[in-house]
């Protein structure tokens, strides 16, 4: 996981049978309650802490070690993954 100042980073690994849109309403549900419970002032703040819209990529393609490098450079795109012509967008 990658915390970028607009946008937040995760590399997950979930079975064929779960829905990305599921697996990401909960992340995100969960972590907006539990930072409304640690940081109460965020509730008088902000109305919603995350947007809807989400970013999801199947990478069958990429290896995890590119993936892991991506994230790892703070959202650059990895020389060894441009030269090959992949364009990562995680976010």
């Amino acid at each position: 996981m990658e915390v970028m100042p607009d946008h937040v980073h995760l590399f997950l690994r979930m079975k064929p049978i779960h829905a990305p849109n599921f697996v990401i309403g909960q992340i995100k549900g969960y972590t907006s309650s539990m930072l409304r419970k640690e940081m109460p002032f965020l509730k008088e703040k902000m109305p919603t802490l995350w947007t809807r819209s989400y970013y999801v990529e199947s990478i069958g393609h990429i290896s995890e070690a590119t993936i892991e490098k991506y994230i790892a450079g703070n959202g650059k795109i990895h020389p060894m993954a441009e030269a090959k012509g992949f364009l990562l967008r995680l976010s």
